[in-house]
């Protein structure tokens, strides 16, 4: 009896749920919200990879690409944003783009992906074909990094608006010589009611 009542009561709930439908991320004209959407995301992204191709600081002189690390990039708004959110969208652009690569191999943190310097040890394996590891010296060092900061503001415009101002601040450095070859700064700013919260 138990299991008819769970049963009935999954496809009264189910009956009642909201129709789901996809986004049509091209063309959405869904209601704005006051947190950060995957709108907000690709602006920026896009916003950063178009000024980086324009100002020329991807160029390499003779040409190739250069070598990119993702360093810090700082989530200082009030939501719990994973910040690969907003860089992966910049990394997929410029790979995109013939002007720069990015290494995987080093990281602020460690590797993102440690299999780089875990196959190595297969060097000391007698099950595996040795001219097939990877040989000393075959790593690339990276030429530039990426560092940046994503900032929230939340102003009272009046008894019943608020505004907030979301700031996503990047830098690209040139490894080498420590100085910033490009910096840019995307602003997105939203108003609507106070209680609405952006979190």
């Amino acid at each position: 009896m138990k299991k008819l009542s769970a049963i009935l009561a999954l496809l009264f709930f189910s009956g009642c749920a909201t129709p789901v439908t996809h986004i049509d991320t091209n063309n959405d004209k869904g209601k704005a919200v006051m947190g950060l959407d995957y709108r907000d995301f690709q602006t920026a992204a896009g916003e950063a990879v178009s000024s980086m191709l324009q100002s020329g600081a991807v160029a390499k002189p003779g040409g190739g690409r250069y070598v990119l690390a993702i360093s810090r990039i700082v989530n200082d708004t009030m939501q719990r944003i994973d910040t690969d959110q907003l860089v992966k969208k910049i990394r997929v652009d410029l790979l995109q783009s013939g002007k720069v690569v990015v290494t995987t191999a080093v990281g602020l943190t460690g590797p993102e992906d440690p299999m780089a310097m875990k196959s190595r040890q297969l060097r000391q394996s007698a099950e595996f074909n040795q001219s097939t590891v990877a040989g000393t010296g075959q790593m690339i060092a990276p030429d530039l990094s990426l560092s940046g900061k994503l900032l929230q503001r939340n102003i009272r415009v009046s008894s019943g608006t608020q505004q907030v101002e979301y700031y996503f601040q990047l830098t690209l450095t040139d490894i080498s010589t420590g100085l910033a070859l490009w910096e840019g700064e995307s602003f997105i700013g939203k108003r609507g009611s106070s209680k609405s919260v952006s979190w």
